[in-house]
């Protein structure tokens, strides 16, 4: 018998950079100034990841387009109740003066669109190694 498989909780923010500002200043800015500051905010979370969006051309076009949002952010828990909680707040409440002052330098806070997942991983090895059996 395998395992269960972990579960992890996901509050998933697709958001678009400010107008104006590159790529590049887009990422520079939120690296280095918006996720420490969405850190110190941050004690109860597993992971603070940003998943940066590359357009590439079309295949039958060449074209490449300018997607709806330029990063991914995602919040993780391995605890439901935080995580529940987190998204309570995050859908209910407008978040710190600082945070929301700190966003409008660096996204089109209009794109903001909040998502969740509920991810379970299954242990491959765990599993092949079960089917050996």
């Amino acid at each position: 018998m395998t395992e269960q498989a972990a579960t992890i909780y996901k509050i998933l923010l697709p958001m678009k950079r400010k107008p104006g500002m590159s790529t590049q200043e887009f990422r520079d800015y939120y690296e280095n100034h918006h996720a420490p500051l969405a850190a110190k905010y941050s004690a109860a979370l597993l992971r603070y990841v940003r998943t940066y969006l590359e357009p590439h051309p079309h295949p039958e076009t060449g074209e490449a387009t300018e997607p709806p949002y330029d990063v991914i952010t995602e919040l993780w828990f391995d605890d439901e109740a935080t995580y529940r909680s987190t998204l309570q707040y995050l859908t209910t409440t407008k978040m710190s003066p600082e945070i929301v002052e700190d966003e409008k330098r660096l996204f089109d806070r209009s794109s903001f669109c909040i998502l969740t997942t509920v991810e379970r991983e299954t242990d491959l090895d765990a599993v092949r190694e079960a089917l050996k059996s």
